[in-house]
């Protein structure tokens, strides 16, 4: 699906999503085909289960959104340096 058959299909909801297929321009994530995978009474449960789903399943690309946005602005950040688990046990 792309996102405006996702908002037409599921309007006005909290939604976490999968991206399937994917891709980057300069520091924007472009989402060019995604599947729902969950729909959420509220932004705080699309969190909750957007982290539950993200730790089982870390090379997936999932995100949660609300339909109401007529665009996605996905924003790519780079991180330097060590995460704190690697640094506190180191290999």
């Amino acid at each position: 699906m792309h996102w405006a058959e996702v908002r037409e299909q599921y309007p006005d909801q909290w939604l976490v999503i999968d991206a399937l297929k994917a891709h980057t321009e300069g520091d924007r994530r472009k989402l060019d085909q995604i599947t729902v995978v969950e729909i959420c009474p509220d932004g705080a449960e699309a969190f909750q289960r957007y982290r539950e789903l993200h730790r089982q399943h870390p090379l997936r690309e999932f995100y949660f959104v609300h339909t109401t946005r007529e665009e996605l602005d996905i924003r790519e950040r780079y991180w330097l340096g060590l995460r704190r688990n690697y640094a506190a046990n180191p290999a």
